[in-house]
């Protein structure tokens, strides 16, 4: 695309990197995800106490691909676990309608994209994880019938849809653990494709390929014909795995509350993105247009220009076929100036006809420069269509977790009162327990001045009876 783009100032964006710009809507640089049992937490990197020890900042790219890896690898885990408990609870085949297997889909092609390099083609950057699958033939031959049905799919244009086919063969045929631990052995292969802190290059890659083993369980079937892999956005969705990080029993409403605001948070910079994203597309847009308006107004000129240019070779050949007239009948004392002339007007024809054709060549390659600007206008507007839906849907779950966290404002606040009454209760018990205390203390102190009277009593009884006797 860089090739074809006309000389200005702006640099004009190509169509894969307007595609990534979409496609890519998760951000795992923020946030720390980290396992509790069989869920999920996100933590925000500044909330995390660090050791005395000198580390890197989060802003060294190092420390932000580990943190990347990190946080996949956890995804895939938690991804891979539920499918399989999911699939084994439900007791059939999958079809690809089914919410656990397309997160799966989606979190290993996250995997698959983190650290790609960017491949320079005719449009310009392409980075497409469809490159280090079309390896696996080569170590793998079973892999090669899987790699021709891709190829032979009709509905495909992209290398991100061939590669998301493949990933759904490989699960039909249970070999994509194989293949997969068959390609991270392959370093000196992946390199060429993958930076060398990528996932797929780091021991991360090859834990993921070990819990793929797995999914050999379970029995998947697709019907890929009817698919739209090309434009599907991959979006994890967070929900199916988030858990309160700080629960427990003595203050669990505490601990759920901090858990909805975490996830709240964690959406609204999700959101954040997202809407940066759509203002980054319509600046590209605008540009596009601008740059679209620019290559009609060339055109116009090299159509003006190419007309003239017919007008004037029209105007030579009548030149020319006088000019040959006049020498049959003129004197032959007069041929040879004519002859000079003719011949100049024969090298100016020659010189016009191949400023036409330049003219022409230059005319085609506006002409496929404004259809490849119409087809990622197209693309674009595409794109920026589904990210609206995406953001309208989590904008709704922005809802819902405030609705959630006013629930559990009110449980709270219920249970404060209830607490109060207790403890009012428990003073009052407390003061009749003080007074009970009390008049076993008076019963006590009368008690033994009965004892004192009754032992007077008894010595003057005593005294008494001697007299009678």
């Amino acid at each position: 695309m860089s090739a074809l783009t006309p000389p200005t100032d702006m640099p004009t964006p190509t169509t894969d990197k307007i595609t990534q710009a979409a496609m890519e809507t998760i951000y795992l640089c923020k946030f720390r995800v980290s396992m509790d049992g069989e869920w999920l937490c996100l933590r925000e990197l500044d909330d995390i106490s660090l050791t005395p020890d000198p580390e890197p900042t989060h802003e060294d790219p190092n420390y932000l691909m580990a943190n990347e890896r990190m946080n996949l690898m956890n995804m895939a885990k938690l991804s891979i676990k539920g499918l399989i408990e999911s699939a084994l609870n439900l007791g059939r085949t999958l079809d690809s309608d089914y919410a656990p297997l397309q997160q799966f889909f989606v979190v290993m092609e996250h995997c698959l994209k983190h650290g790609l390099k960017a491949k320079k083609t005719f449009l310009g950057q392409n980075k497409s994880f469809w490159g280090p699958l079309e390896l696996v033939e080569k170590l793998v031959p079973e892999a090669a019938e899987i790699t021709a049905s891709v190829k032979d799919l009709p509905g495909l244009k992209t290398p991100v849809g061939r590669g998301r086919a493949w990933l759904r063969l490989a699960l039909m045929q249970k070999k994509l653990s194989e293949y997969m631990k068959a390609l991270i052995n392959k370093k000196e292969l992946l390199s060429e494709f993958y930076e060398p802190n990528a996932l797929m290059m780091e021991e991360e890659g090859a834990i993921i390929a070990g819990l793929l083993v797995g999914l050999n369980v379970i029995d998947a079937n697709f019907c890929m014909k009817g698919e739209d892999l090309d434009s599907q956005v991959g979006v994890i969705d967070f929900s199916m795995y988030l858990k309160d990080g700080n629960s427990s029993k003595g203050s669990e409403g505490d601990g759920q509350i901090t858990a909805i605001l975490d996830q709240k948070n964690y959406v609204e910079e999700l959101n954040r993105h997202l809407n940066a994203t759509v203002n980054n597309l319509q600046a590209k847009v605008d540009a596009l247009e601008k740059s679209n308006t620019k290559l009609t107004e060339e055109l116009a000129v090299a159509n003006n220009r190419i007309i003239t240019l017919q007008e004037e070779m029209e105007r030579v050949k009548e030149e020319s076929s006088y000019i040959l007239e006049s020498n049959r009948k003129g004197p032959k004392q007069d041929r040879t100036a004519e002859g000079q002339a003719l011949s100049e007007a024969r090298k100016h024809l020659k010189e016009e006809t191949q400023l036409r054709l330049d003219v022409e060549k230059e005319l085609e390659i506006q002409i496929s420069m404004r259809q490849e600007m119409e087809l990622a206008m197209k693309m674009l507007e595409k794109d920026v269509c589904e990210k609206q839906d995406a953001l309208v849907s989590l904008r709704q779950q922005l809802d819902d977790l405030r609705a959630l966290k006013h629930e559990l404002a009110f449980k709270l606040q219920s249970s404060d009162l209830g607490v109060k009454q207790k403890t009012e209760l428990n003073s009052r018990l407390e003061e009749k327990t003080n007074q009970m205390a009390a008049t076993i203390k008076q019963l006590e102190q009368s008690e033994k001045d009965l004892v004192k009277q009754a032992k007077t009593l008894n010595s003057a009884a005593n005294k008494l009876i001697p007299k009678h006797h």
